[in-house]
């Protein structure tokens, strides 16, 4: 925590085009907090994603203490590649699109000046998701129709906020394609016909979607879901239910839950926390307690 009238730097990653300019608006207010609070805020905002990350680690290594996410997924993604087992604590000020990552910790719809209040407050130790190409995933691994349809709302101008997400599932549904997997869990493996499938650290993901609804960041387990072999109809029906988890127990649903996933198959490209990560093959695992998150609540 950073104490009261303690003169204290606090690094700021402000995200530049996040929601549309809502984490730019929002940047002022998260200052003037900040500075309330008797600290000094500092940003380390890179003119590109990689040279945000690289900002993030480079001010971790030189001894920064805290750092707060001010943007979407996206801007929680980079600054976690510098915090992730290193000790630090990261903050974060919802003003993305989809704000799922928030959503698990009760920030979502909270105004700027809630969220960064809490953001310099009390810590506590939360799991992420390690790849095996040296990146860390705070919350979703996705593959299949997910990444077609985060791909066309990257694309779309309206509407804005998590709607766009829905649009764009709907938009995207007459190109749904199925692609052979081995998901191996554990050290099981299982083979599927998939439109799409979702390895959680937390619920939600694309505005909302409870795609793993039992997914918990603090359990040290990753849940995972596959998606197929399901018509198009069928998966218009399944949209619907899955804002409350109500898909979970349909026959083309299969959940499993366990610390280490693999994923293999037919070429597909990858996207972790809404941002690209290559493609498959991918191995997962979840760190128990690898970054400290101060989110209040």
């Amino acid at each position: 925590m950073v104490e009261p009238g303690t003169v204290a730097e606090v690094h700021l990653v402000v995200s530049p085009r996040g929601g549309r300019g809502r984490a730019a608006a929002a940047a002022p207010a998260v200052r003037r907090v900040i500075e309330q609070a008797g600290h000094t805020p500092v940003d380390i905002s890179g003119a590109s994603a990689r040279g945000t990350a690289d900002a993030v680690r480079a001010a971790v290594e030189a001894g920064a203490s805290r750092v707060i996410s001010v943007g979407g997924d996206g801007t929680l993604h980079l600054a976690l590649q510098g915090v992730a087992g290193t000790g630090a604590v990261l903050g974060l000020v919802p003003a993305g699109t989809g704000n799922d990552y928030a959503r698990a910790f009760g920030l979502f719809g909270l105004s700027a000046e809630e969220a960064t209040a809490r953001a310099l407050g009390p810590a506590r130790p939360v799991d992420v998701i390690r790849t095996d190409r040296q990146r860390w995933v705070a919350f979703n691994v996705t593959g299949g129709f997910t990444v077609d349809v985060n791909d066309r709302a990257d694309r779309m101008r309206f509407p804005r906020g998590p709607s766009r997400y829905t649009v764009a599932t709907l938009l995207t549904m007459p190109g749904l394609r199925y692609r052979e997997l081995a998901v191996t869990v554990d050290g099981e493996r299982s083979e599927h016909r998939s439109a799409l499938f979702a390895v959680a650290n937390t619920p939600t993901f694309g505005g909302g979607m409870a795609i793993c609804p039992d997914a918990d960041p603090c359990d040290g387990l990753l849940d995972v879901c596959v998606v197929g072999p399901a018509s198009r109809t069928t998966m218009l029906r399944l949209l619907p239910k899955v804002f409350d988890g109500g898909h979970v127990g349909h026959r083309d649903v299969h959940m499993r839950r366990g610390r280490t996933v693999t994923i293999e198959g037919e070429p597909m490209d990858l996207v972790g926390d809404g941002e690209a990560i290559g493609t498959a093959p991918i191995s997962l695992e979840v760190v128990p307690g690898a970054v400290n998150l101060a989110a209040g609540g």
